[in-house]
């Protein structure tokens, strides 16, 4: 049903993760959590708040994530 979502932050990608990579790792999230690859019709606009918001909050994590050593991103 679902790939595995794979880690964002350097160092384990080599540059900062891509809005796409985000989406995708929150897509996949939702579908796993949700038992469903695609949502029926009458449940698809929950489904895609849901990716929306697992997105926002990526992103905002991977913002203000510190790697030791790095200093602080964003």
């Amino acid at each position: 049903m679902c790939r595995s979502i794979k880690t964002l932050r350097p160092p384990v990608l080599p540059q900062e993760a891509t809005e796409d990579e985000i989406r995708a790792a929150a897509l996949q999230y939702v579908r796993k959590v949700s038992g469903f690859r695609e949502p029926a019709a009458h449940n698809r606009e929950v489904f895609e708040r849901a990716v929306d918001a697992v997105a926002e909050a990526t992103a905002a994590l991977l913002a203000g994530i510190e790697v030791r050593g790095a200093g602080r991103r964003g």
